[in-house]
């Protein structure tokens, strides 16, 4: 079992604490475009990030990510650095490599979002932009979570979560306005 593989497993085996503390969500925006674009990001952000926790069924406790509202030029050297891709995206998410320490908090990781691309986005897709942001921060922290979409079926799996997440937000389902979108 290789190291990341224990860490995923611990995060699906997370026990409850005997004093459990409210996940804490770290946010920072060095991209002044969110800010102008969306004043309530900080609220918005959180109450996702709050949601995909408390929905993705493994319930951490004592739990930190941090949320990075970064600009294309930021995420594009992030995805060129770590994933060896050229040009930005919309969403980054990097789990923590840390294991576990008995008391501190699980340091999750972290998740970057890139105003440009995800205004585009929403833009195009006819979405407001709060709405792609809860989508693009429930994902990320999925992803922190151990979830995946490489393959079909896990892809499958996350979609229908990430769309159950949504809707007790009051979130249309992104997945159905793609494919009618696609005819």
């Amino acid at each position: 079992m290789t190291d990341a593989t224990a860490r995923r497993a611990a995060r699906k085996t997370m026990t409850p604490d005997p004093d459990p503390r409210p996940p804490v969500v770290d946010i920072a925006i060095p991209c002044a475009a969110w800010r102008r674009a969306a004043p309530e990001l900080e609220s918005l952000a959180r109450a996702a990030a709050a949601a995909a926790l408390a929905g993705s069924g493994k319930k951490p406790v004592n739990a930190e990510l941090s949320l990075v509202f970064a600009d294309d030029a930021e995420i594009t050297l992030l995805n060129e650095r770590w994933r060896n891709r050229a040009g930005p995206t919309n969403v980054l998410a990097f789990a923590s490599e840390d294991d576990p320490v008995a008391g501190a908090p699980l340091i999750l990781g972290d998740v970057v979002l890139a105003y440009e691309t995800v205004a585009r986005e929403a833009r195009d897709q006819g979405k407001s932009l709060a709405d792609h942001v809860r989508h693009l921060v429930i994902h990320g922290v999925l992803h922190l979570l151990g979830y995946d979409h490489q393959q079909a079926a896990p892809a499958r799996r996350m979609e229908a979560l990430e769309t159950r997440i949504l809707a007790s937000l009051g979130v249309a389902d992104p997945y159905r306005m793609r494919e009618d979108a696609d005819g």
